[in-house]
């Protein structure tokens, strides 16, 4: 079988950062996958699921009412509980979705009140929700894109 792409970068040099996973493209529609790289791969402990489960609410929400609507396909959060996707139609560079992930960053850091979708009739397990860390995580992760500037998978 095929070696999957995203299996191929080292993920013990992997940080936290904004990344091109991969650009796929059908019938003339192009897809870009962004790797929204929260913490360091097996360095850093993962984010605990209530954490991310409301990054993804507050994610998508945000995305999917942003000035970038109509472009985006997903945003969710990875397997490995190390960051989330975000996919939109394009043919897309890190840098050029860098103001829009910056701004889903500052809307979640601001965010109180009730998440949206946690309610028993909109979300499958609605009650495992923790905004307090969801922000902890966003901050620091707000911090290294801002200070560090990663867009580029690191070499082998």
């Amino acid at each position: 079988m095929e070696r999957i792409a995203s299996f191929t970068i080292n993920h013990l040099k992997l940080l936290p950062g904004l990344y091109v996973s991969r650009k796929d493209g059908k019938d003339g529609t192009v897809v870009t996958t962004f790797d929204l790289r929260i913490t360091a791969p097996n360095r850093e402990p993962v984010i605990d699921m209530p954490a991310l489960h409301t990054i993804e609410h507050l994610g998508a929400t945000f995305l999917r009412n942003s000035e970038e609507k109509e472009n985006i396909v997903y945003f969710g959060p990875m397997g490995c509980r190390t960051g989330c996707y975000l996919v939109m139609f394009g043919e897309r560079e890190a840098e050029e979705v860098f103001p829009l992930v910056l701004k889903m960053c500052d809307f979640i850091l601001g965010f109180e009140g009730e998440i949206p979708g946690a309610k028993p009739e909109e979300c499958g397990n609605y009650s495992e929700q923790n905004l307090p860390m969801a922000q902890y995580y966003i901050r620091k992760y707000r911090d290294e894109l801002l200070n560090n500037r990663r867009f580029e998978y690191p070499a082998d």
